[in-house]
């Protein structure tokens, strides 16, 4: 027997803690890929016929790593095992780190793939020092995508022979019939309602130079046929999950979008998985596709991202991010409202021109003018493998020496016109500012008019305010009920005793979840006013107003200039008479 040990890695929170969950948010559509791809390695008995694969996966954010018990299970095997950090972006890359130290003490072989390593290789002249420390603790690197690949690492590694470095980067693999993304129900319990991902495509054709995608997966997109996402769908609905995460980072751009939407649609209407459903991601354009949201509905999309990014123009400029343009936004979000699917955006802060001031008033404009419904912010970050970091490396602008921090929400390069603490403040401030109870009201009430669900709106500002405001967490990194292992603190945090940590521990958990039900409550009650109104479907405000295609119009969604006074005034009085 050879163990595979499949491990993704969270990272630590400000006091030096995992970020961990007793249910995580979102599934890690790397472990499933490499879950899946391990599988199939061991039913072809790669390693000859006398000697099983042995395959565990694990997600750290609502698990607990048992390293004692993987070190004992490959220690105690005839032919040892393997342990596999995979999806390891550049915030979890420390706490990787230490994990695979404590395996590499134990004489266990590791390697190291995901999004920091390959886009570090694929962007730098040489090995940043936390590489560099890992190979120089004799972990083997490993850059680019697995489908194909994993054989030789498991092979090398069985011989105790593992190479440095697996460079992959200019091979990336065909999608098209290759192995699909899979998580037994036992693994996918760990998330809440046992929702699974998958990617459909991989690669962007954009240029945004924030982006990791386009130099870690490529310019060039690739696909996975219906037939494939059948088999994908088919597989998680034999154990019971019908929620899934198309993980593309823009799914309008999949050339196998209608084929694949098509037969979701068959499946859900003629194979009777009336269940089924998904989440995906879609450019600001994608509203111009014929059939492209009629079919996602039918097909049974109930959640859609949308790269939103930012609202002023040289913002958007500055990023290369030219694709965006203002005056389809409303136009956009109207679109899918008209589907009733609720609508999430990101939104960067800290690009050059920005003040808290100028992001005050950007904020107050998506409030007054476009009817997304969930917003998210982030921080404008350099990460490793972007056009960006690459850029200030070369010039030698100094950055965050600490991965841990690339996390979208800390700052981590100066900004020309914020200091860092004014940079932060901003960040927590848009939240707030965002999801004030008057802004949630608007949000509910817009929803009621366009026939989305109140109470899954209610719970979804809920768990992004929340998630953020209480749990000081990027929701993007959420879960429910947080868990703390006293022992599993970042090395450079003192350990702190059991007597201290754990009363802590108890009361900020029922303190947290207090503050939960308590905003829960505030926006239950705003719920049942509104389902008491007789004219809440016909509420109406700028945002809910159609756009008119003139000139007029175009100018005032880039100059942010004042329109439609009579219909804010009109929504206004809607919500003040009720």
């Amino acid at each position: 027997m050879f163990h595979v040990e499949l491990i993704k890695p969270s990272h630590y929170d400000d006091d030096g803690y995992v970020i961990q969950w007793r249910q995580a948010l979102i599934p890690s559509n790397s472990l499933a890929c490499l879950y899946s791809i391990a599988r199939e390695a061991a039913s072809r008995k790669v390693l000859g016929p006398g000697i099983d694969i042995d395959i565990h996966a694990y997600d750290e954010t609502n698990t607990v790593i048992p390293v004692n018990r993987i070190i004992h299970r490959i220690n105690d095997a005839k032919d040892g095992g393997i342990v596999c950090f995979v999806g390891v972006q550049s915030n979890q890359f420390p706490r990787a780190m230490d994990l695979a130290r404590r395996f590499r003490t134990a004489g266990i072989d590791v390697v190291i793939g995901g999004f920091h390593v390959s886009g570090c290789i694929a962007m730098l002249d040489e090995l940043p020092a936390d590489i560099q420390e890992a190979r120089d603790l004799g972990i083997s690197l490993f850059a680019g995508e697995a489908e194909g690949r994993l054989d030789e690492v498991i092979i090398d590694a069985h011989s105790t022979a593992l190479k440095p470095i697996y460079n992959h980067m200019s091979d990336l693999p065909g999608l098209e019939g290759a192995t699909t993304p899979y998580l037994p129900a036992v693994v996918l319990d760990g998330y809440k309602h046992s929702m699974t991902s998958f990617d459909a495509g991989r690669g962007c054709p954009f240029q945004c130079s924030f982006c990791t995608i386009i130099n870690v997966q490529g310019r060039k997109s690739r696909y996975r046929s219906a037939d494939d996402v059948e088999a994908i769908v088919r597989r998680n609905h034999q154990q019971g999950v019908t929620e899934h995460f198309i993980t593309d980072d823009n799914f309008a751009r999949n050339k196998n979008w209608e084929k694949i939407f098509d037969r979701l649609i068959w499946l859900r209407e003629d194979q009777g998985m009336t269940e089924l459903s998904f989440v995906i991601q879609v450019d600001t354009l994608c509203h111009k596709i014929p059939n492209f949201i009629q079919k996602a509905k039918r097909a049974g999309c109930w959640y859609v991202f949308i790269g939103l990014e930012n609202i002023n123009q040289a913002n958007l400029q500055a990023a290369n991010k030219r694709q965006n343009r203002i005056a389809e936004y409303r136009a956009l979000f109207q679109a899918w409202r008209n589907e009733g699917i609720i609508t999430y955006a990101g939104y960067i802060l800290g690009f050059p021109a920005d003040t808290p001031e100028s992001i005050a008033q950007d904020i107050e404009v998506i409030q007054r003018e476009l009817p997304v419904d969930l917003l998210e912010f982030f921080v404008l970050t350099p990460l490793p493998g972007s056009a960006d970091h690459k850029n200030l490396h070369d010039r030698g602008i100094p950055m965050d020496p600490d991965m841990n921090n690339y996390d979208l929400e800390h700052m981590t390069v100066e900004h020309p016109l914020m200091s860092a603490e004014t940079w932060s403040r901003t960040y927590h401030d848009s939240w707030r500012r965002y999801y004030s109870l008057d802004h949630a009201e608007t949000l509910l009430r817009r929803a009621a008019a366009s026939g989305i669900d109140l109470i899954s709106m209610r719970n979804r500002i809920v768990e992004f305010y929340g998630t953020q405001v209480f749990e000081n967490v990027h929701p993007l990194q959420g879960g429910i009920i947080r868990r703390k292992v006293r022992r599993e603190r970042r090395p450079t945090f003192p350990r702190e005793p059991a007597i201290i940590f754990y009363p802590r521990y108890l009361w900020q958990t029922a303190t947290t979840l207090l503050r939960f039900l308590l905003y829960q409550r505030k926006l239950t009650r705003i719920v049942k006013r509104i389902k008491r109104d007789p004219e809440a479907v016909h509420y109406r405000d700028a945002a809910l107003t159609p756009v008119a295609e003139t000139p007029a119009e175009t100018e005032f969604l880039t100059q942010y200039g004042t329109r439609n006074a009579e219909n804010q005034k009109t929504g206004t009085r809607a919500r003040a008479a009720s």
